[in-house]
Formats: C-alpha cells, structure tokens, sequence
C-alpha cells in the first residue's frame, strides 16, 4: 500500500508542476509569460486558435488528474480500524472484568479500612452548597 501512495504523491506532483507551466506559458491576462514564446502569434504550428485550446486543454486534463489523485490519496490514507465494528463495541467486548474481591489497590489478607463514624453526608444536589444567609 505503502507503493501506491508514494506513486499517486509522484504524479500529483508532476501534474501541479504542469500545470504550473502550462498556465504560465498562455497568453491571457496574468500569464503574459506565453506571448514571450510566441503563443498570441497567427503562424504557430496550432494556429491563432488552436494553441489556445490545446494549452486550455491539456490543463483541464491536468487538473482533473490532480483532484482525482487528492481524492484517492485522501481515500487510501484513511486508517480503518484493524477489526470490524465500532469503537464502542470493540470497547465492550474487551473490556477488563472487575476484581472479584474489593479494590484493585488492596493488598490481601489485610483489613479494609473501616469508615469514620461521624463523616458528613454528601449532598444529593447543588443546593447543599449555597450559601445561607
């Protein structure tokens, strides 16, 4: 698996390099790098047209290359949980029984400490703890 991702990493990269320089090279407004190589020109080998679609083109095919290695980058780099089912079940099933004898900290053969005689009760609600006046 680990194969797969590095070689969708490798052609995302190329295709955003690509595409990088395909929009660059256009003649349009923002990219005036292409009228450098003589993009605007009527006496291209693709005509005054043409040049433009094919570089309009190839970009879309280029982009559409791009978003469908994100897509499956992101699908095959999500992390799916070894065993079937949910966490809460996977949770439930293996979780540990309680100590049959009191505590988990108690050291055996030794008496439990026993309460004190006079501890206060806890209150059930908030009220206990308002102030009075």
């Amino acid at each position: 698996m680990n194969v797969v991702l590095n070689l969708l990493v490798g052609v995302q990269m190329l295709a955003a390099l690509a595409m990088i320089g395909l929009i660059l090279v256009q003649h349009g407004k923002g990219a005036d790098m292409g009228a450098a190589f003589g993009s605007g020109s009527a006496g291209s080998l693709f005509g005054a047209s043409g040049s433009a679609n094919f570089l309009s083109r190839t970009t879309a095919v280029l982009a559409a290359v791009f978003f469908a290695c994100t897509l499956l980058l992101a699908y095959f780099s999500h992390a799916r949980p070894a065993g079937g089912g949910s966490l809460l079940e996977r949770a439930a099933v293996g979780a540990p029984a309680a100590p049959a004898s009191g505590a988990a900290g108690e050291i055996p053969g030794a008496a439990a400490p026993s309460a004190p005689a006079s501890a206060p009760a806890a209150p059930v609600s908030g009220a206990g703890q308002i102030p009075s006046k």
